[in-house]
């Protein structure tokens, strides 16, 4: 996957294309793939990079939601189920069986929850993941040694999936790609065009590295941008009533110390009425998550205080060592788009599922959902999408959706036996592995970790580049790799020597290296706790 080829992918089509989708998350990298698979031209056109926004700062979780269950959303949760076992079929080099402990206070409180998390196995019939059971206080001290001995008493253990969200994000997009479809990043839609009847024939776009203008025909436009896609409607319907209440949820990484083992926790009830996760992943523990109400959206939210204190406050009420904030290695915050239904002040209680809407001028826009439920989402929004054009002159026609048994990018079926997510390994390149060892094989200096603290090696970056559409430093150690996610002070030691790695693979200049460097200083100053 090469941007490169994908502009030349652009620039030498002449017809309109099939679909041009708006955004380049989750949502909209799943429907490039679903459309890609039934045989359509799809155009993916994202502002930033893949999985800049909401896409790469989830709580790491493939699962059906307990809380969900607990809402009676009976619905939701059977369909999440299956479409967890669907992810770690089809990708089990990044979607693992995780063990979760309730910790319960009571003998009635673990009866509870042992009932209830019954039916999330009944719902889950037929799938490959371990079924819950009440545990002892003396096993639930075994396996969480860092839990306070008076949150030890007994519990219940159930289990979800665990992923890292942006690399499965680039699987699915390489995904779409060998099928077919275009994607570009740093490519922004700037407007939409309509025939004389007013509906939508393409969109304008900018490329954001050339700065060239781009006119694009097309017979469908589908707006997948996320928290921004109030602003695609806009562009279409400039009084168009806003679909998204928007929150945001933050999290905190932590040395693995505050809580080792190959169990993650839930608190299914906190003082704001979340469930809170303590959860193992890439050798480190993340903590979160929050759910803050917000007026405006953006690219790099950042974490209130009362987020971060609230976090701390919840985590020391379980650990045995309290973290405190200089122990936290790295903070990241994501916008949940929620979708507007209810009269709810309480953003923790709007619909996690998803919405179709189709403008009067065919803008079809899909929003709301969830990481676990992407595949669905997609094939709902093609199909909608198909039958929307089915009185047009030239409606769309392509196969029946081919996505639930689709293995992706970097398949590897030996991956799902061990939890490489997380443990400190590399198994979630999959079957792309060997060839970057390859790599580091060529060059020796390039498979040496560039910091103690961070599993990086320069093969990975090279990598990442020539194969993974990487274009800035920020790309690379935020979404290909994680370590800014991990530990953001270590991350900024090597942005240099990333940067000049890139700009030698990419022939930038010293200009460019030290433009990457600052840039990406003051973007990790975000995800620090000064």
């Amino acid at each position: 996957m090469q941007r490169e080829h994908s502009l030349t992918q652009l620039n030498e089509r002449s017809e309109p294309w099939d679909i041009v989708i708006i955004g380049g998350g989750a949502t909209g990298v799943g429907i490039a793939m679903d459309a890609a698979t039934r045989g359509l031209d799809c155009l993916l056109l994202e502002q930033a990079d893949f999985g800049k926004g909401t896409s790469s700062r989830s709580t790491k979780l493939v699962h059906g939601g307990v809380r969900y269950l607990q809402q009676g959303n009976i619905t939701l949760v059977r369909d999440a189920l299956k479409e967890r076992t669907l992810l770690r079929n089809n990708a089990p080099q990044l979607v693992h069986d995780m063990p979760f402990l309730i910790p319960c206070g009571s003998l009635m409180e673990r009866m509870y929850y042992a009932t209830g998390l019954k039916v999330y196995d009944w719902l889950a019939t037929g799938n490959r993941f371990g079924r819950s059971h009440a545990i002892g206080p003396q096993e639930a001290a075994q396996r969480v040694p860092t839990l306070q001995k008076q949150k030890a008493n007994g519990g219940v253990i159930y289990h979800d999936g665990q992923f890292d969200d942006t690399r499965l994000l680039i699987s699915m997009a390489r995904t779409a790609a060998e099928h077919g479809a275009c994607l570009l990043n740093y490519v922004a839609v700037t407007g939409l065009s309509k025939d004389d009847a007013g509906e939508i024939n393409g969109v304008l776009a900018e490329d954001r590295e050339t700065g060239a203008t781009l006119s694009i025909g097309a017979r469908r436009v589908i707006n997948a941008a996320g928290p921004f896609c109030d602003a695609v409607r806009a562009m279409d319907e400039p009084a168009a009533e806003k679909m998204l209440a928007a929150s945001q949820g933050v999290h905190l990484v932590l040395p693995r110390r505050f809580f080792p083992g190959d169990i993650a926790m839930i608190v299914p009830k906190t003082s704001d009425g979340r469930v809170l996760f303590i959860i193992p992943w890439h050798n480190h523990a993340v903590v979160g998550t929050t759910d803050t109400a917000i007026e405006t959206v953006s690219l790099e939210p950042k974490p209130q205080a009362g987020e971060i204190e609230f976090l701390l406050e919840t985590a020391k009420e379980y650990l045995v060592e309290a973290p405190a904030r200089e122990d936290v290695l790295s903070v990241f915050t994501g916008i949940r788009p929620l979708v507007k239904g209810d009269k709810s002040s309480r953003t923790a209680s709007l619909s996690r599922d998803h919405t179709i809407r189709i403008s009067d001028s065919k803008l079809i826009t899909i929003t709301g959902g969830k990481w676990t439920t992407v595949r669905k989402m997609a094939e709902d929004c093609v199909d909608r999408t198909i039958a929307s054009t089915k009185n047009s002159a030239t409606p769309l026609t392509a196969t029946g959706c081919q996505t639930e048994t689709l293995h992706l990018h970097g398949y590897d079926p030996n991956s799902g036996s061990t939890n490489t997510v997380a443990g400190a390994g590399r198994g979630h390149y999959g079957s792309d592995l060997p060839e970057i060892e390859r790599l580091e094989q060529e060059k020796p200096e390039w498979s040496q970790k560039l910091h103690t603290d961070l599993s990086i090696t320069g093969g990975e970056v090279i990598w990442a580049v020539r194969n993974e559409m990487a274009r800035a430093v920020e790309d690379v150690l935020a979404r290909r790799t994680r370590c800014l996610f991990l530990n953001s002070k270590a991350t900024v030691q090597i942005s240099e020597t990333v940067a000049k790695l890139m700009a030698t693979e990419m022939h930038r200049d010293e200009a460019w290296i030290a433009e990457q460097v600052a840039s990406f200083a003051k973007l990790a100053e975000a995800y620090q706790i000064t």
